[in-house]
């Protein structure tokens, strides 16, 4: 269920579509807005967002492992080869995930409990094996990465996402993956697997001349 709230800069009308949404930005006057509680606090504009060669948007729709979901936000990061995007998705029974979007392969996730304390990233090195609950994972790559801006709604505020980041990908020998992102402390971890574009049944796509 949406809910509706009036920018604190402009006085516009905004709407949440994500119930949990704690950032978004007004469609008017551009001001990055962070609800807290029932206030609403403008805490800057938001930046310009680099030229997107995706299909996918705000609001393109697509189904994961028969649920239905629909964008509803957006994190872009550089790193060294360019950039990459992680979508914020809500499905129809108001769960929620991220779709990772990076030079055309996809995969997707969901915030999980660590089974047990995550390494400092200090710790980390390539090949180092984690067996969890979930299965035999190990390090594969470790990006550093830099916050560019975001688009939408986030269950989150990013004001504090503008150093640079360590994300580091696990891979199992099936399909799932894993990532532990140390833009927070403790750090995070996702997991999920590796999904087609094909797969994702995705609706109401960015259109390219030449389609």
């Amino acid at each position: 269920m949406s809910r509706l709230a009036n920018c604190p800069s402009c006085g516009a009308q905004v709407q949440f579509r994500f119930a949990q949404a704690v950032q978004t930005a007004c469609p008017y006057c551009q001001s990055v807005i962070v609800r807290t509680n029932v206030d609403l606090e403008k805490v800057g504009e938001v930046a310009a967002l680099p030229p997107d060669p995706s299909p996918i948007q705000l609001y393109t729709e697509g189904i994961i492992g028969n649920k239905a979901f629909q964008v509803v936000g957006r994190l872009t990061y550089s790193y060294e080869q360019g950039f990459w995007n992680e979508w914020h998705l809500l499905f129809h029974d108001n769960t929620t995930g991220w779709l990772a979007d990076a030079q055309a392969q996809y995969a997707y996730s969901q915030l999980v409990a660590p089974p047990a304390p995550l390494p400092a990233k200090g710790k980390l090195k390539r090949g180092q094996t984690f067996r969890w609950p979930q299965g035999e994972f190990t390090l594969t790559h470790l990006t550093v990465a830099r916050y560019v801006g975001f688009e939408g709604e986030l269950p989150f505020a990013t004001d504090g996402r503008h150093e640079e980041t360590v994300f580091a990908d696990l891979k199992s020998p099936t399909a799932a993956f894993a990532t532990i992102d140390y833009s927070e402390d403790p750090p995070l971890l996702f997991m999920g697997r590796i999904v087609t574009f094909d797969e994702l049944q995705l609706k109401n796509l960015k259109m390219f001349e030449g389609w």
